[in-house]
């Protein structure tokens, strides 16, 4: 049952990210999209994540679908770092390196504010 939720979750993210990426995505510059699903993902996984230790352990199941599952697969730490070896590549070191700040200070900030808000 646990693979299954993990599984089913799993594919709906996967849905969410690719289709986030294709409209927010230029073919080159800035990925916004990683950044935003990133930012989301860290903002939704600590509410979510904090949320269920609060309320009751009896949301396991629950907490694999939607955090491992749907959270997990529509969150990707490999695509930034790929991007941001990208714009290295690119020569867009200032760039690159902004990418990098952006995505770890707001991606703690906003996994915080997630907690907090639950």
């Amino acid at each position: 049952m646990q693979i299954l939720l993990v599984m089913i979750g799993g594919f709906l993210g996967a849905i969410g990210r690719f289709s986030v990426g294709e409209w927010f995505n230029p073919n080159q510059g800035f990925p916004f999209g990683t950044l935003l699903v990133n930012l989301i993902g860290c903002f939704l996984l600590g509410w979510l994540l904090t949320f269920m230790s609060r309320h009751s352990k009896n949301y396991s199941y629950l907490t694999l679908f939607l955090g491992t599952g749907v959270i997990g697969s529509f969150t990707t730490f490999s695509t930034f770092s790929v991007e941001t070896i990208q714009l290295f590549k690119q020569g867009l070191v200032v760039l690159g390196l902004l990418y990098v700040l952006i995505s770890i200070f707001f991606g703690l900030l906003l996994a915080y504010l997630g907690s907090k808000l639950a």
